[in-house]
């Protein structure tokens, strides 16, 4: 009983120092250049597709294929690494908030869910980052595609992919709600900015996460009609989705203005990165 008590104890000293150290001002620094990276990236991927709509690209239009573009250019090397250390402040941030809550929206499990699967996927990234550093990568949308061929193979894998795809569409059509209705803004600290330098950050936000959210829709819905068809290479992530614009009727303009709100959505994160509640 007494070796079960101080073990308690200890776990509860142990649990206090984390959280301690996850509202610190090193876990402030990591939270803000974690948003930093976020904001390149985006640019980079608004970036690519607006050169794919042009014409004047043969990169993939996701995240591989921004830092592909950004690895090919003189400061790429150097570029990439500082990317790799943003994105895994960006993890390590989003999984403290998971395990001791996020800043204004409690401990609620919804949040913290949120910054458990956010904190996974720039994990994701920083391996993604290094592979693209060492040139082990391949075609980030046919691994998706294979990836959803795989789990399509095994009873139920079918309703598993539309699963997902639906997961994906409705977190798409929640930050469209977010945009539109300007739910972003309070996460940030509007007191310390000018009035005009507010309704800048307001239009930002509002368009570049609405656009978001479309592409991320848009993407769902084609792993839903992967699984629906019995076709994994329907499916393919941001790259698929935007490419899927470009071939509707007037795609290059629908391309054009998608790349266009992610770049907004890009320098709106960068604005995240200035005035984020962390």
């Amino acid at each position: 009983m007494v070796v079960r008590g101080m073990q308690s104890t200890s776990l509860r000293h142990a649990t206090r120092r984390a959280r301690r150290a996850s509202d610190s001002q090193g876990a402030h620094v990591l939270a803000r250049a974690g948003l930093t990276a976020r904001g390149v990236i985006y640019i980079l991927i608004g970036w690519v597709a607006l050169l794919v709509a042009l014409g004047l690209s043969s990169h993939e239009a996701d995240q591989q294929g921004a830092l592909q573009l950004l690895a090919g250019k003189p400061y790429g090397l150097v570029s990439l690494w500082l990317l790799a250390i943003g994105f895994a402040a960006y993890a390590l941030w989003r999984l403290s908030e998971a395990a001791f809550g996020v800043t204004g929206e409690g401990n609620g499990a919804g949040p913290r869910l949120k910054s458990l699967g956010r904190g996974v996927v720039y994990a994701f990234f920083v391996v993604l980052t290094i592979k693209v550093i060492s040139g082990k990568q391949g075609s980030q949308s046919r691994q998706q595609q294979d990836v959803t061929a795989q789990a399509m193979q095994h009873p139920a894998g079918r309703w598993l992919v539309a699963i997902v795809g639906v997961i994906i569409v409705i977190g798409g059509l929640a930050l469209v709600l977010e945009g539109l209705r300007h739910k972003f803004m309070k996460q940030l600290r509007t007191a310390q900015m000018s009035a005009r330098t507010r309704r800048v950050v307001k239009w930002l936000g509002t368009i570049g996460t609405s656009a978001r959210g479309v592409v991320f829709a848009l993407a769902g819905i084609l792993v839903i009609d992967a699984a629906v068809t019995h076709n994994a290479a329907k499916s393919g992530g941001v790259d698929k989705a935007l490419l899927t614009l470009r071939d509707q009727p007037f795609g290059p303009v629908l391309l054009i203005l998608a790349a266009l709100g992610l770049v907004i959505f890009g320098v709106y994160g960068l604005c995240e990165a200035r005035w984020r509640k962390v």
